[in-house]
């Protein structure tokens, strides 16, 4: 089939069709037939449908120059928002985007846990708190669901670090992890039913998670009662037999590796019986059916929603999230009359995703200085230090022959070597960072095939300029002919490409002014390799990532900055990490900013005491200059409209109303995973068990830069009359919120609950629901939360293997982050017991 539409036909019938199929149809239904789909029957009308990443926005079915996407912010933005319904909206916007884009299934939400600052995934998750995470996620699905699409809830479980990650085993405790690392999926099947889970790539406790059968028979489908498909992380099926009689439905991407032939071997020598395939074969027929009434074609084509109703969303997500974390002397909001500097490594670069499957093309990205001069048309500009750890991309550089921005691809069939080879194809690169997981071409029958990538360049003032080349495969730049960077004669294993590539290799020539170079790439494809990394996902053609910036200096920038500092009235200082520190494949080696960007905050900050701090980052970062900088504003990675939402929240267009999922320690070693975290030997040890985040934090009274759930206004709240009712099976929690302020503005109001007398040790307090709340200035609202009464007392029981309900006097904390809940309440549980399920 072709993208014709379907003929309509009666709906599918699931058991008949299994009973027609013959078991090679069967075996073929349990893994895909490429990265993004399905295997179809076509006999028997069983269409091929597409799954596509992922949690912050929809790429499609390609990595190598797809179309563009809505980028929405990471995983920490969203729940910076504390707002179900905004994240909900978030999710259908998802949901659109994936039917514009052919798909039916969304591989996201991701919802693992922050158990360190460091975590490479840690900006795609929500939180450090189970009850938020799972708050978001559900609100997520709900969002993509009411679509009539599927979400994806991923990665179950314990994916909460890159190091190793598919051969780490978690080892963990049974409360730890029922309380904190199960308990954002329990709550997201309660109050969402995802139409599938995805598997992670660990093991947990001994067994890796895809061939897990207590993980995925007995909690997630015997315990909670899940009823749809559950797949492999992509790579991440390790076995035959073991993974289908555990549980796992379907291993992606195709074709199969590990399925296939191997499931025909297991049925013929007893490994497998057949009503075993037909369990996991009845779950991908089950998906299709509910895919149905979206009535997507196969092999769809790609569109997108790039509409400004998108526009106006993804900026109120994006603003929504930041959370304004100082505000000495209310110097905020920055007056649009004044002379405004904006200064910073983050400034003129858009840090919109973190790295990684997360990643796409969005339709556009707005910096914070594009941001910041579409308010303040006249605002300077200095870099200050440089922030990025690869070189930025030559792409935005240069031109090609017919004056487009990017590079011009030529492929080839014959090495370089070969001296009258002819191009089979010609592209143009809009972006120099080039992975050709699924290119594809009729005349390549094979990954190995050659690239030239050609343009020129044109400096804009006489310097040192760096040219840098990663590849997964073999490359050479050449400038004007001569060689400048050789990743090709020696190589060294690297992070690149998911770690199956390079270690970035530089080179630096002079260039003057307003002369023109020409410049040209050649590239051979993954299979010319110079080295192998054991164990690492296969990359099909490789790929490469080409950069060009001129060489700077940190001391001479922080000069330039400075001295602009001193002419204007006021600063806005934009500084973080990006999808280079950031990213899927590797964690993050230290907490600090990238070299240079401390100095410069504490030299601007000394020059204009009227400076404010902008942090982009997915997780926190150490703030050695925090107690002296008056302003901070945490803006994450805010996606296609990250520039224009600070600017809305620094200038008052925007009152910010986020507060942080995370709590900033002021040090790594203050974190309770600092001693376990990464692979040891394959393994990694949750010695923190349920103390992770907040909940070590106030245990041993540790001193945070910034609390979980703080976040300031521009405007100020009073939180009173609070009220706790006892409904039997859930509690009632009400309270008023007065704006005392002149601006309209929201507050969340933040329920925490504390036993007086467990038999165990547990945590000061848990987050047990919160609620956020619009109001006008001068006006009152009254909020009321319904909150499950076992969800917010019970603790797991390993004696009982089952969660308990003491009989005890709870106290309900409540108030506007974990550090400030000056109002309290309490309600009894009268009798103990204990329970499972949802």
């Amino acid at each position: 089939m072709g993208s014709m539409p379907m003929q309509k036909q009666a709906s599918l019938d699931v058991e008949d069709v299994l009973s027609k199929l013959n078991i090679d149809e069967k075996i073929s239904l349990l893994s895909g037939i490429d990265f993004w789909h399905t295997a179809p029957v076509h006999r028997l009308a069983i269409p091929s449908i597409r799954l596509s990443d992922g949690p912050n926005g929809v790429r499609g079915t390609r990595f190598f120059n797809g179309v563009p996407a809505a980028c929405l912010p990471c995983g920490t933005a969203l729940a910076a928002t504390w707002d179900t319904d905004l994240i909900k909206r978030g999710g259908t916007l998802q949901g659109t985007e994936a039917i514009a884009k052919g798909a039916s299934v969304i591989l996201g939400p991701t919802t693992n846990m922050q158990r360190s600052p460091l975590g490479g995934r840690g900006f795609e998750s929500f939180s450090e708190d189970p009850y938020l995470a799972g708050a978001m996620s559900a609100a997520t699905i709900n969002g993509i669901q009411s679509t009539g699409v599927g979400a994806t809830i991923k990665h179950y479980v314990c994916n909460d670090q890159e190091d190793q990650r598919q051969s780490v085993d978690s080892i963990l405790t049974e409360r730890a992890l029922r309380e904190i690392y199960l308990m954002p999926f329990m709550i997201a099947q309660r109050d969402s039913r995802p139409w599938c889970f995805m598997t992670s790539y660990n093991k947990v406790n001994g067994t890796h998670a895809s061939e897990d059968p207590r993980l995925i028979r007995d909690i997630l489908r015997g315990e909670w009662g899940f009823d749809g498909l559950v797949m492999s992380d992509w790579f991440g099926t390790y076995s035959t037999s073991e993974s289908i009689k555990a549980g796992l439905d379907l291993e992606m991407p195709g074709p199969s590796y590990i399925r296939g032939k191997l499931v025909g071997m297991a049925l013929g020598c007893g490994k497998l019986g057949e009503h075993e395939v037909d369990d996991r074969a009845r779950e991908v027929l089950k998906l299709v059916k509910k895919a149905e009434p979206l009535g997507i074609p196969e092999n769809a084509p790609e569109g997108t929603v790039d509409t400004p109703e998108t526009s106006a969303l993804l900026r109120e997500l994006s603003s929504s999230g930041i959370v304004l974390m100082k505000n000495d002397g209310s110097i905020l909001p920055f007056s649009k009359e004044k002379t405004t500097a904006v200064i910073g490594p983050n400034a003129a670069y858009a840090a919109y995703c973190g790295g990684g499957s997360a990643s796409l093309l969005p339709y556009y990205a707005v910096s914070p200085l594009d941001g910041i001069r579409a308010q303040v048309p006249h605002a300077k500009y200095a870099l200050g230090a440089p922030g990025w750890k690869a070189l930025p991309l030559m792409s935005r550089l240069t031109k090609t022959s017919d004056n487009k921005n990017g590079l011009t691809m030529k492929v080839f069939l014959d090495p370089p070597s070969v001296g009258d080879r002819k191009p089979i194809d010609e592209i143009h690169v809009p972006y120099s960072d080039i992975a050709l997981i699924d290119y594809k071409h009729p005349l390549i029958k094979t990954n190995l095939y050659w690239l030239e990538l050609d343009g020129s360049f044109t400096p804009e003032e006489s310097s040192e300029y760096d040219f840098s080349l990663s590849c997964a495969g073999t490359a050479k730049v050449f400038v004007n002919g001569e060689c400048v960077v050789d990743n090709e004669t020696h190589q060294r294993p690297g992070n690149s490409f998911f770690g199956a590539g390079t270690a970035e290799e530089r080179g630096t020539l002079k260039l003057d002014k307003g002369v023109t170079y020409d410049i040209k790439v050649t590239f051979g494809t993954f299979p010319t390799m110079k080295f192998t990394t054991p164990g690492v996902t296969s990359f099909g053609g490789g790929g490469l990532t080409i950069g060009l910036e001129r060489k700077v200096s940190i001391e001479t920038e922080i000069e330039r900055a400075v001295k602009l500092a001193k002419e204007v009235d006021q600063v806005v200082l934009c500084a973080g990490l990006n999808k280079d520190w950031e990213s899927e494949g590797y964690d993050r080696g230290h907490m600090d900013l990238p070299p240079g960007s401390d100095a410069l905050i504490k030299a601007v900050l000394a020059a204009n005491p009227n400076t404010a701090i902008v942090i982009q980052s997915g997780t926190p970062v150490t703030m050695p200059w925090a107690k002296e900088a008056p302003a901070v504003l945490q803006a994450w990675y805010g996606g296609n409209e990250t520039g224009n939402a600070i600017a809305d929240v620094v200038f008052g267009d925007a009152n910010p109303s986020g507060k942080l999922p995370l709590s900033f320690p002021v040090r790594n070693e203050d974190n309770p995973a600092f001693l376990n975290y990464r692979s040891e030997r394959n393994r990694a040890l949750y010695g923190e068990d349920v103390y992770i985040g907040y909940r070590f934090y106030e245990k041993t009274n540790k001193e945070v830069t910034f609390p979980f759930g703080h976040g300031l206004s521009y405007t100020s709240f009073d939180i009173k009359d609070l009220s706790v009712t006892d409904k039997g099976n859930d509690i009632v929690v009400s309270a008023t919120v007065s704006n005392t302020g002149n601006v309209d503005g929201a507050q969340v109001v933040q329920v925490y609950v504390s036993q007086h007398h467990p038999s165990i040790n547990r945590p000061k307090k848990e987050l047990k629901g919160f609620s956020k709340v619009f109001v006008k200035a001068g006006s009152t609202e009254k909020v009321e939360m319904v909150i499950s009464k076992k969800y917010a007392a019970s603790f797991w029981d390993e004696a009982r293997d089952s969660w308990i309900m003491e009989k005890d006097v709870y106290d309900v904390l409540v108030g506007n982050s974990s550090a400030s809940t000056p109002l309290k309440a309490k309600f009894h549980v009268q009798t103990t017991s204990w329970w499972k399920g949802l």
